[in-house]
């Protein structure tokens, strides 16, 4: 049993066992997916209480991001990652 979910060593299998790849791939996702839950959250707070927004909003990005990745709904170019590393 793995306390992350999903299991590492399947997230590593994405990215051709290349950990830093998958760290840059995940953070990049959940920085998006961060910057469109506070746009969302901005909107949401005319209509909602702060409160509500939360309970809706529980998942952490880096989560929701390490998940998108798992099931390949997050395509990436492996050359650009390489050269913006560089």
């Amino acid at each position: 049993m793995s306390l992350m979910e999903p299991p590492m060593d399947e997230l590593l299998l994405e990215t051709k066992s290349d950990k830093y790849l998958l760290c840059a791939v995940a953070s990049e996702r959940a920085r998006d997916i961060n910057d469109m839950m506070r746009g969302q959250r901005d909107r949401a707070i005319a209509l909602q209480s702060a409160t509500q927004i939360a309970q809706l909003a529980g998942r952490k990005p880096l989560s929701l991001a390490m998940e998108e990745i798992h099931r390949n709904e997050v395509s990436f170019d492996r050359e650009q990652f390489a050269a913006d590393g560089a």
